[in-house]
Parts: C-alpha cells; sequence; structure tokens
C-alpha cells in the first residue's frame, strides 16, 4: 500500500487562510488536502497573544490567534512540528497557552512539551494508508527556550526539544596569539580563571580550545567555523526514532535550523552529519527549515534529506502586536503601529525579507511511499506573491510557466552538490529515478 506525503517549509499564518474559497490559492491546498498526510513547520504560537512577552524573540514575537490551527487543518496539514526559535516569544505562559489550544484540537505536534521527554516524544499520525510518527527538534534558539527534564523531587521546564551545538573558530596561530593578548590586557581571562575558581565555570573539553567571552578558539592551518552538534542531544532523538520505527510506517525527523555553512543557502556543517546519522538509526526522511529560504536536497541510503524548504506562509509582516522591547530592538518610534514598524524594520522594503526573492519562493515536495521505500518524488514550485502589498504577499499560490520552471531549476542546482538530479518538464519535477 503507498503513502503520499506532501512537505511544507515554516508557515507563519496571521490571518484567515481562505484556502477552500480563494481561487487563487485553492489550486496548490487541493494538493495538499489530496496528499494522504501533510506535513509543515507551524512557526507562530497560537496563544491569542496571552502570556509574558519575552526579551529575547525569535526576530520578532510570533503570536497568533488559536484558530490559525483551525485555518491550517482545513488546508489539509495533519502533522505539525513546532520546534522553533518562535516558540518562547511569549514565554512559558505563552508556550503553555499554545500547546493547550493544540491538544483542545487533538492536532498532530511535537517538538515542544511540558517537560524534556514530552518536547522529545514523536507523536503518531495515522491514515488508513500508514502511520508516519514524526519528531521535531531545533537547532536555533536563545538560552533557556530549551525543555529541561523532570526530577523526582523537582517539575521540568517547559520548552522544545533541542539539538544542540558546539562552535570552535579556527584561526592562525597568531591570531590565537592576539586574542590572548587581549584577554590578558582587557581582563577577560581574568574573569574566567574567577568562574573556575569560583566553580561555576567549567574549562573547554578540548585543551587545545581557547574561550574569549562566550567564543571558542584553536589554533589551525586553515580559518574556518566549526560546528558538532552534542553527541547528548543526537543520542536522545536516535532514541525515539529508534522507538518509533518499530510503532509506524514512516518516521519523520523534522529540524529547524537558521545555522549555515559560508552562505545562508548552505546548511552548517552538523546538519548533514546529524540528518544521516537519524537515518542509520532508523528514520525514513528527515525535513529541514529555519533559514526562511530554499536549500537543497540529499538523497542517503534512498532516503530524502531535505535541508530547508523555505516559507510556505510568510505573514510575519502582519502580526498586529509587539511588545514594547519589539520597538526598542527596531529602534522604532512607540507611537507607530505593527505594520509602521515593520516598514522601519525594512526601511519601505528596501532591506530584509522584502528585498530578497528568495524568501519568496519555495517548493513542496510530494513524496510516495511503499512500506518505506520512497517510490517517487513529485515536486511542486510555489510562489508567495513577491512585489503584491503587504497583506496580500506572503500567501503560497502554484509558481506556473517561467517562475515555476526558475524555482525548480534553483532547488535543482541547491541540490547538485548532494549529487540530486531532477527530470524538470515546465513547471513539474520528478526525483530522478524516482526514489
Amino acid at each position: 500500500m503507498s503513502l503520499r506525503l506532501a512537505l511544507t517549509g515554516d508557515s507563519i499564518l496571521q490571518r484567515r487562510l481562505l484556502s477552500r474559497t480563494d481561487p487563487v490559492l485553492r489550486p496548490l491546498f487541493d494538493i495538499v488536502r489530496g496528499a494522504d498526510v501533510a506535513f509543515t513547520n507551524f512557526e507562530v504560537l497560537a496563544n491569542d497573544y496571552r502570556g509574558d512577552p519575552a526579551l529575547e524573540s525569535g526576530g520578532s514575537h510570533f503570536g497568533a490567534p488559536a484558530w490559525v490551527i483551525d485555518e491550517l487543518v482545513e488546508a489539509g496539514f495533519g502533522l505539525f512540528a513546532t520546534a522553533t526559535n518562535h516558540c518562547l516569544d511569549y514565554g512559558v505562559s505563552g508556550l503553555l497557552h499554545s500547546i493547550e489550544a493544540m491538544e483542545r484540537r487533538g492536532i498532530s505536534f511535537a517538538g515542544v512539551g511540558r517537560t524534556l521527554e514530552d518536547a522529545r516524544r514523536p507523536v503518531y499520525h495515522g491514515h488508513p494508508n500508514g502511520t508516519v510518527a514524526m519528531l521535531s527538534c531545533s537547532a536555533s534558539f536563545a538560552k533557556g527556550q530549551e525543555a529541561a527534564a523532570q526530577r523526582p523531587d523537582m517539575p521540568g521546564r517547559p520548552g522544545l526539544a533541542p539539538l544542540r551545538h558546539d562552535t570552535v573558530y579556527d584561526v592562525t596561530a597568531e591570531q590565537l596569539a592576539t586574542l590572548r593578548v587581549i584577554a590578558e590586557q582587557v581582563g577577560i581571562e581574568a574573569k574566567r580563571q574567577m568562574s573556575l575558581k569560583m566553580g561555576f565555570g567549567q574549562p573547554p573539553s578540548d585543551p587545545a580550545v581557547f574561550p574569549f567571552g562566550e567564543m571558542n578558539f584553536r589554533a589551525a592551518d586553515t580559518v574556518a567555523t566549526r560546528m558538532t552538534a552534542r553527541a547528548k542531544d543526537v543520542e536522545a532523538i536516535a532514541h525515539w526514532v529508534r522507538e518509533a520505527r518499530g510503532l509506524s510506517d514512516i518516521v519523520l525527523v523534522s529540524f529547524h535550523a537558521h545555522e549555515q555553512a559560508e552562505d545562508k543557502e548552505l546548511p552548517a556543517e552538523f546538519l548533514p552529519v546529524f540528518a544521516r546519522r537519524i537515518i542509520d538509526e532508523g528514520a525514513d526522511l528527515v525535513v529541514g527549515h529555519g533559514p526562511h529560504l530554499l536549500r537543497g536536497m540529499e538523497i542517503y541510503k534512498g532516503k530524502p534529506i531535505f535541508y530547508s524548504l523555505g516559507n510556505f506562509l510568510g505573514q510575519n509582516e502582519l502580526v498586529p502586536r509587539l511588545p514594547a522591547d519589539a520597538y526598542d530592538r527596531f529602534r522604532a518610534d512607540p507611537s507607530l503601529k505593527p505594520g509602521e514598524v515593520y516598514r522601519v524594520r525594512t526601511d519601505n522594503d528596501r532591506k530584509g525579507f522584502p528585498a530578497d526573492r528568495r524568501y519568496w519562493e519555495c517548493v513542496m515536495p510530494v513524496c510516495t511511499f511503499e512500506g518505506r521505500e520512497l517510490r517517487a518524488m513529485e515536486v511542486i514550485p510555489v510562489s508567495l506573491g513577491l512585489g503584491e502589498p503587504a497583506h496580500l504577499r506572503g500567501r503560497p499560490r502554484l509558481a506556473e510557466g517561467d517562475e515555476g520552471n526558475a524555482i525548480l531549476r534553483r532547488f535543482a542546482d541547491l541540490s547538485a552538490p548532494f549529487g540530486t538530479t531532477f527530470d524538470i518538464d515546465g513547471d513539474r519535477a520528478q526525483l530522478r529515478g524516482g526514489g
């Protein structure tokens, strides 16, 4: 028996979607509804703007009406990844409001929870053609947004399922010597030594690493940024992948990651290592999102890895409420209304998301599985309407003709370094060789 799985990236929804009645949007959402199961990354809090706005947001405070869940369900979505850098924009209380809204509706979500184990656990989504297990984690988040484990004598902390990683900056020996001198002369090293002496700090596990404030440096022949996922988190995710494999037909692992290599269209080096390890542990596909633009995909041992599917719904300019801290961050006059604050932030569309077409184009793969084997993949190009007024753009629709073909060719170019090829015919593409 085959199962068709539609995959999308970030969904930032603030207004009624009208997926069944808007003639511009309906053809795309009819495809979503036509899949057996459809996945999206749910990047807003369905908290009705309740909670305590955090000082550290994911960029903007993404509260939303709880009914956006209903809009996405009506659009055809059944799987909701929720581990993102926005899940604590309204603090723990805001996250709990959102969790309760999702629980009341009985939707299949994973990636956040009242404790770390809750956030780590997979969700099982049933369909007559098969059961899909989904795990969700995030590599991008502010300190304290990750959930904490419960102890026998203490409660856990609500938050997201983390995929923590360590960053080391490789520099030349001469550059490292300069950093050491600076750290000595301005007191950074003295402060670190005092922290060690008082028992608050710990020395780096690698003696070759020199901590400079919050950053770690190491002498090397080549200057580079090195990122490595923490083994403890990878093993915790792998633990639940192994569990899910025995209890479902398909295991999907979702990761949210802004982290990049030398270019934003390239994933940070720890992400392919993580994704391949998770497939080795039993996942059938890995779906990434987070940077709000497309990255390439690869086929590893017959299993697809999408490093970012980009924005699918991008209504971040329509957030109707912003806390005072947001006005301070964007240096906006407190008398401005939220829409005006976003225009200040983007310099009237001359910078940021509205100034870069890549944030307004994405793809929606539709994967056909027979058992655990990927048999076919159709790749559908999607446009979010760049050039339209702010209240209209950000809504996905089928990209047709030359526009659709250009999006598919860009996705193919991004995927080529991973050895992935497509057969492109106009504004539709098929994975070459099927699975």
